[in-house]
């Protein structure tokens, strides 16, 4: 197997451990945990896989085409830079605290593995589907990688299963049921080189998981695993 380059310690990485550590490790519960360092030693090459990042990155293409099926999955767990790692660890670490201890940890997980797959599907039909549509091959072609996805289903699940109430984003105060729509828009206009389908990608897995039959399916499917119930709180709405 070919090393992987080991990176050292970059702002981002030392930012994150710094931000884990005023929370306290003990504070964060184990999938989440597990989760956030695994990324961490992935990016610093700590873990060795035979890929570089960039070579596992999601597309329409590369699963369509070349079925290259392993990326529906670890391309979630790549990141582009220790910036990209922080934001997206520092989000999921907010979110994977409220929705671990609602859930339980073992759900937790196996539900982690499985919006991270739905959310690597949603993408490529996405990519397939604009292609045909707007006859442009970039969206076939367009190659992600990042947690970006992922986190923005849980923040569906998130603002699903809370009270109605306001989130502060950026410079408004939002509806809770909103946030993720407007953190949407405002991400795409204030870092335009963010992957839009994916985290638009991430909004539809959560929204399949929290209003239709396969989210039911799921839960089911978890629940014949584990052998405890997944309870929701969605009558809120």
């Amino acid at each position: 197997m070919q090393r992987r380059r080991n990176r050292g310690l970059e702002l981002g990485v030392v930012l994150l451990l710094s931000e884990m550590m005023n929370v306290g490790f003990r504070q964060i519960p184990t999938v989440t945990l597990c989760t956030i360092v695994g990324q961490v030693l992935l990016y610093l090459g700590i873990i060795q896989v035979p890929w570089e990042k960039w070579e596992i990155c999601i597309s329409a293409e590369t699963i369509l085409k070349h079925r290259d099926y392993k990326r529906l999955f670890f391309s979630t767990f790549e990141h582009g830079d220790d910036m990209h790692l922080y934001y997206n660890m520092i989000s999921f670490m907010v979110k994977g605290r409220s929705l671990e201890r609602r859930y339980g940890s073992t759900n937790f997980g196996f539900l982690l593995l499985m919006i991270s797959v739905l959310t690597s599907v949603i993408y490529v039909g996405l990519g397939y589907t604009l292609t045909e549509v707007l006859h442009n091959s970039y969206y076939m072609r367009s190659c992600a990688i990042g947690f970006s996805g992922v986190i923005f289903a849980l923040k569906v699940l998130t603002s699903y299963e809370t009270p109605p109430g306001r989130e502060f984003i950026g410079f408004l105060w939002v509806p809770t049921r909103y946030a993720a729509w407007f953190e949407l828009i405002l991400i795409h206009l204030l870092v335009p080189n963010t992957s839009f389908i994916g985290h638009f990608a991430g909004i539809l897995a959560g929204l399949i998981y929290i209003s239709t039959p396969i989210g039911s399916i799921m839960d089911g499917f978890i629940s014949s695993l584990t052998g405890e119930p997944i309870i929701h709180y969605r009558n809120y709405y």
